[in-house]
């Protein structure tokens, strides 16, 4: 046990400087911040001495946070990065061991982030870029490339034949009800659409899996699946799967933003990776992708026809853009019209 007190802030720092060289430079500031407010916390209590730090310290934090009215997310993330840095304080003798086994980091139910369960443009472009990258013209790559160039559902996709991918005049995916093989859409008929691919990079990325990577098969039903494993047409939890492992930082950046070791992350693992906290559902793509058109000003009637929602529903639980990013999206329409 260190010998002499130590103060919060002097333990942040330490630990800041510590694990610079480990982190990415976002994680650090992510750190950063957090620990600060925990060091806020420690000055408002006079809490001076991590040597005196216990459960009731690190439960306390926890409740005046949620005392803030932070949401659900946030006060986890709190909790995770707070664990992290009492778990260094350990190993350098700061903090008596076993009090990081204390604290707290209660789960996030998916209905406490439904609205913000998506992810930005950026991030989507990012993760599209690292699977051309890495895994190009692999299932997982022209899957999620897919889903969020369309904003299509799950049983939209799983639906589509190698034949319904039309190259000629331009290309396109033609999405058809087929209840009678096992591929019933959603709205039935009225889901039936041809649903163009104006992305180039899309286009060859679907030719190069259909021609070299595609397994050779058909499905029970003798149909050509365009999504398909060895064992036939691909099922609706493996599209599950697909969404979350890809849709995980880490994938693409290297660095986990949750604070765990990338390598001994358990939401690594092909059965945990639904558990991490930034990784979203193909329903949560669908939205991703929807937001995406209608925050670069495609028309809603566009959008209700190529995502196949009314308008009605495409406002009540697809739009999660705020009320700014709506009022400058009209702003830029009206723009355009010359009003």
């Amino acid at each position: 046990m260190y010998s002499e007190p130590i103060s919060p802030s002097q333990a942040i720092e330490e630990y800041l400087t510590a694990r610079s060289n480990e982190l990415a430079d976002a994680t650090v500031q992510n750190h950063r911040y957090r620990l600060k407010q925990f060091r806020l916390w420690c000055d408002e209590v006079e809490f001076t001495d991590m040597r005196e730090l216990s459960g009731r310290e690190t439960e306390s934090f926890r409740l005046a946070r949620e005392s803030e009215g932070l949401a659900p997310m946030t006060v986890r993330n709190h909790q995770m990065t707070l664990r992290v840095f009492v778990e260094w304080c350990e190993t350098q003798g700061y903090v008596k061991p076993g009090v990081s086994e204390k604290i707290r980091t209660p789960a996030v139910a998916k209905s406490d982030r439904t609205r913000d369960d998506k992810i930005s443009h950026e991030t989507a472009q990012d993760m599209i870029n690292s699977l051309s990258r890495f895994e190009y013209g692999s299932l997982r790559h022209v899957l999620i490339h897919v889903l969020y160039h369309t904003g299509m559902r799950t049983g939209a996709a799983r639906a589509l034949d190698v034949d319904d991918f039309v190259l000629d005049p331009d290309p396109h995916l033609q999405v058809r009800h087929r209840p009678e093989t096992g591929t019933p859409l959603k709205r039935g008929i009225d889901g039936e659409r041809n649903v163009s691919i104006v992305d180039s990079e899309l286009v060859k990325a679907l030719q190069d899996y259909r021609d070299r990577t595609r397994p050779e098969v058909t499905d029970e039903d003798g149909r050509e699946p365009l999504f398909a494993s060895r064992q036939g047409r691909i099922a609706k939890t493996t599209i599950q799967a697909h969404s979350y492992r890809a849709t995980q930082p880490c994938e693409w950046t290297g660095a986990c933003p949750h604070d765990q070791e990338v390598d001994a992350c358990p939401y690594r693992s092909a059965d945990k990776a639904s558990q991490c906290p930034s990784s979203i559902s193909p329903h949560a793509l669908r939205r991703s992708a929807i937001t995406s058109h209608l925050d670069r000003d495609v028309p809603k009637d566009i959008v209700s026809g190529r995502t196949n929602v009314s308008r009605k529903r495409l406002d009540q639980h697809y739009d999660a853009r705020d009320e700014e990013s709506k009022r400058q999206t009209r702003r830029r329409q009206l723009e355009n019209m010359d009003i």
